[in-house]
């Protein structure tokens, strides 16, 4: 049964706003509303110091639309962003309590090695030890290249691993691991991750048609990233390569907020302006206290398949030294080579289709730094919790 926008409207005419107002269609609260294969996403705009407490009315939202015939799941997010146009209705506000007459304790502020980014929101994935992150402060830079055959090197090392594409605009994993279909799911709500070369893999890539453009807000982004990363049976894994969208906007921001990263990898190329870039995804990492486990330098110099010569394109060392400012480890160079493009293009990462060459060993030796960075965090993590003794 084909699924409608009116029908989803007229479903939702049955919520009721804030303090039961009216309904939330009339009230002006409801997104666009965007359908894809029997998935229903939306968001409800409401005020932001509201967010919270109207929560339930989220959930009542979601379960409206997921009680309409032929809806396979539905992704709901609270936003307190302005639709505009003069479109949304003035949510009346709850009266305020009465101030009690004692004064209350103040709040106790967390410790400063304890941020309310860590204290608060984060809560492990069933089946996964480790996540990892791999970012750039740019595109065009190799990040998704990078992060599969990262995800590969690490598979090759002996690893159960995962990756997952946080790339919603722009996934690239279903082209890069010749990946095809539609994700089937467990029980009717859990999906089963996508598989090749050893990989379980999750991309909106799957879940919609590669040219069909996704015009989401910012919530809407998150909700579905929560989708792919906690409702889907990745289990058990040792590590899953989450491939962050490029930049350093809100997505990003919050998927680092609100996902127990164990680290993050940084690609760069060489020259000063991708550099700059770079410099924002780590200071952005440390703001939220993720452990940076290096940094790649792609396409970092290119070699004449007839000569042999060495040509420097986009410069060199630029992110060696970068590391080393920073006091980073760096974790290898990338060549801009012509297989390396040509074997992604294809749907098979040289980590696969060639790994006795060249270009395979760099990234294995990328992967073996980057788990022993991880082992590092963890030790390191391990040692700062105190113990108690009892005499």
């Amino acid at each position: 049964m084909s699924i409608t926008k009116e029908s989803v409207v007229e479903r939702l005419k049955t919520v009721n706003g804030p303090d039961f107002t009216g309904n939330i269609v009339d009230l002006g609260m409801v997104s666009e509303i965007f359908i894809a294969d029997s998935k229903v996403f939306f968001s409800i705009t409401v005020p932001a110091a509201r967010a919270q407490e109207l929560e339930p009315l989220r959930a009542a939202a979601e379960r409206a639309v997921k009680a309409i015939p032929g809806v396979a799941s539905a992704v709901v997010a609270l936003t307190a962003e302005k639709k505009g146009g003069g479109m949304e209705a003035p949510v009346p506000a709850r009266p305020a309590p009465p101030r009690p007459a004692t004064p209350q304790p103040a709040p106790q502020r967390p410790a400063p090695h304890a941020p309310a980014s860590q204290s608060h929101g984060k809560r492990g994935v069933p089946g996964i030890d480790v996540i990892i992150a791999v970012a750039s402060g740019k595109g065009g830079v190799g990040k998704s290249t990078t992060a599969v055959n990262l995800a590969l090197g690490l598979a090759a090392n002996g690893l159960k691993v995962g990756v997952l594409d946080a790339d919603i605009y722009g996934p690239s994993m279903p082209r890069l691991l010749n990946i095809h279909g539609r994700p089937q799911t467990v029980d009717g709500k859990v999906l089963k991750p996508m598989q090749n070369y050893g990989l379980k893999v999750m991309s909106m890539g799957f879940l919609v048609d590669e040219e069909t453009p996704m015009i989401w807000r910012g919530p809407m982004v998150m909700s579905a990233l929560t989708q792919m990363l906690r409702e889907v049976e990745w289990g058990p894994l040792d590590v899953l390569v989450v491939d962050m969208p490029p930049g350093t906007g809100d997505a990003q921001l919050t998927m680092a907020q609100q996902v127990p990263l164990a680290g993050a990898v940084i690609v760069s190329t060489p020259q000063d302006l991708a550099l700059i870039d770079a410099r924002k995804g780590l200071n952005m990492f440390k703001k939220v206290d993720v452990p940076l486990l290096g940094i790649v330098e792609n396409m970092s110099y290119f070699l004449a398949p007839d000569t042999g010569k060495r040509y420097d394109i986009f410069g060199h060392g630029g992110a060696r030294r970068e590391a080393e400012r920073l006091g980073v480890t760096f974790l290898g160079e990338v060549p801009l080579e012509t297989g390396i493009r040509e074997s992604s293009d294809a749907g098979a990462p040289v980590v696969a289709s060639k790994p006795e060459g060249a270009e395979a060993k760099i990234y294995r030796d990328i992967a073996a730094k980057v788990w022993e960075r991880v082992q590092q965090e963890r030790g390191a993590a391990e040692a700062a919790v105190p113990s108690i003794v009892f005499e």
